[in-house]
């Protein structure tokens, strides 16, 4: 599971894109709260993951962010997306 989660953190990460937190937890066949327990700490590599509505990582300060989080607005917000994207 961590392999998974690792490889969509370093996908959202190099295209810089937000992905909503539900999306990607159906992708890996799991609850959003689950993800966020897999998530560990709070760092700017996680904070791709964002809540659909608000396209805001949830509970982030402003330095736990990423710097170009808002760079654009896209948010990838369906499983089928993100696991065509990743080949999962």
């Amino acid at each position: 599971m961590q392999d998974k989660i690792t490889l969509i953190l370093d996908y959202l990460n190099e295209n810089q894109t937000r992905c909503s937190n539900s999306a990607a937890a159906k992708a890996l066949g799991i609850t959003a709260p689950e993800l966020k327990k897999l998530l560990g700490t709070r760092r700017p590599e996680t904070s791709w993951l964002v809540n659909a509505g608000t396209g805001e990582p949830a509970g982030y300060s402003d330095e736990e962010k990423h710097d170009e989080l808002y760079r654009v607005s896209r948010i990838i917000k369906s499983a089928e997306v993100l696991t065509r994207n990743l080949d999962l």
